[in-house]
């Protein structure tokens, strides 16, 4: 990946919506040399999918949880047994196993608490091997960034 690729990627992640055409003339390439470039991109899985990122206040309100969770026991096994069913569950936005003091960090979104209950009830106290969890509630988010810093 050279510093044109790095241009491209840097204004595909500002907005993936724009024409190649457009693409193209920001970047100061040709539409083809750019389309070939985006498509190898791709095609190497550095662009994995291109999304559209809604706006959660004009959607009604949401509750957003940071969950930490704190295994029993270090198992492979009951770790990938966890992951599943966490990875699995809609309410999960993201997914991360962590080294400190918890195991895994999750990002929840929920309705309203009931919604979260019902989603402790089903994932989290579902498994045998969670020792404890601790959940954070996001009283307003100052920053939401999808971004991938790219190395110069």
């Amino acid at each position: 990946m050279d510093a044109i690729d790095r241009r491209i990627l840097d204004q595909l992640q500002r907005d993936s919506s724009q024409t190649n055409q457009a693409l193209a003339d920001e970047i100061g390439l040709s539409p083809s040399a750019c389309l070939k470039r985006v498509n190898r991109l791709r095609d190497a899985g550095v662009i994995e999918r291109e999304v559209a990122l809604l706006n959660p206040d004009t959607l009604g309100q949401r509750l957003h949880m940071v969950v930490e969770v704190t295994m029993e026991r270090d198992n492979k096994s009951l770790y990938q047994q966890f992951l599943t069913s966490a990875v699995n569950a809609p309410e999960v936005k993201q997914c991360y196993q962590v080294t400190g003091e918890c195991d895994f960090v999750l990002i929840v979104a929920v309705a309203d608490l009931d919604e979260y209950d019902r989603f402790c009830d089903s994932v989290l106290y579902a498994h045998g091997n969670l020792r404890k969890f601790r959940t954070l509630l996001s009283r307003k988010r100052h920053k939401f960034d999808t971004s991938v810093q790219l190395s110069r």
